[in-house]
């Protein structure tokens, strides 16, 4: 038996779960995804990494702006749809679409709920120095991710992961996991688990504000803030008036006022211990390990950064 469902999806972090479906024999009666976008130095319109997934399949994609037009809910309500499998699509959906489905919508979460609500669970497990996060598949309701979970993955978090390594690998664990939730649901009913208000915490996006290193906090914090923000957006700092990205730091030994450079290796004070830069990127130039950094136009020992 297989489900006839709707995929609802964007970024890249959705595509192995929408690729891990179809090869799985479900019918995805369509695909949901944010519109194409201006993007580039062109500004050409670009559509969804799902978006281009589903068009290979030839499966149809609706790009809704919301569902505030009953001719959108209508239309979805129309699909008349087992299930609907929603992966950071990136709208909240009103109970008209979420009551739509006969057994509901059910979503792929970057974290271990209640921590890390909301949008960006993965940037903030890394950013706080979680040791753990993981994926859950739960069952939507009106609430930001606040609905009972059916089916949960782990992954540690090393001090060597960035959030592009964690991401990585949480996109596969979702992938697997919601075709264990939709075997599950085939054969129902299936066991939910409420979810507790204690130790809730909310993943909200990331400001450009947040990217600015601040040397004054302690070197595993700083750590975590830089590899949290790897790829995207990327800390900085500035050096000589020019603003470089570091894209991988880990804590260290040393000490000194916050922002000096400590050495010819790149280790930096912090407000205590260091951090030792490991990956960096000019403006208008590609990363880069702090080796090839320091043969270039490197920062010297002494130097303070800001």
């Amino acid at each position: 038996m297989t489900l006839r469902l709707a995929f609802m999806g964007s970024p890249d972090f959705a595509v192995p779960t929408l690729e891990a479906i179809v090869s799985a024999g479900h019918d995805v009666a369509s695909v949901y995804s944010q519109p194409p976008r201006p993007a580039g130095r062109g500004k050409e319109l670009r559509r969804t990494a799902v978006h281009e997934v589903a068009e290979r399949y030839g499966i149809e994609v609706r790009t809704p702006l919301n569902f505030k037009a009953q001719a959108d809910r209508e239309a979805f309500a129309a699909l008349k749809l087992d299930v609907a499998v929603v992966v950071a699509y990136g709208l909240l959906l009103p109970k008209a679409i979420l009551d739509a489905p006969r057994l509901g919508c059910f979503n792929i979460h970057g974290s271990i709920l209640p921590r890390w609500r909301g949008a960006a669970p993965i940037h903030r497990a890394v950013m706080a120095g979680d040791a753990i996060t993981g994926v859950q598949v739960m069952k939507m309701d009106v609430g930001l991710d606040t609905g009972p979970v059916m089916l949960t993955a782990t992954t540690p978090i090393s001090e060597d992961d960035t959030t592009g390594d964690v991401h990585d690998r949480l996109c596969q664990l979702g992938a697997t996991l919601m075709i264990e939730g939709l075997a599950a649901l085939e054969a129902g009913p299936v066991q939910l688990v409420e979810q507790t208000e204690d130790g809730v915490t909310i993943a909200s996006k990331v400001s450009p504000g947040e990217a600015k290193v601040d040397w004054s906090l302690p070197a595993a914090d700083v750590a975590s803030r830089i590899r949290g923000m790897s790829p995207f957006p990327g800390a900085w700092f500035e050096a000589d008036g020019q603003r470089i990205k570091v894209l991988h730091a880990k804590a260290v030994a040393g000490e000194g006022a916050p922002g000096l450079v400590l050495d010819d290796e790149l280790r930096v004070a912090c407000g205590s211990g260091a951090v030792q830069l490991l990956r960096l990127q000019r403006a208008g130039k590609g990363q880069m390990t702090a080796v090839d950094f320091q043969r270039g136009a490197g920062l010297p020992r002494g130097a303070k950064l800001s």
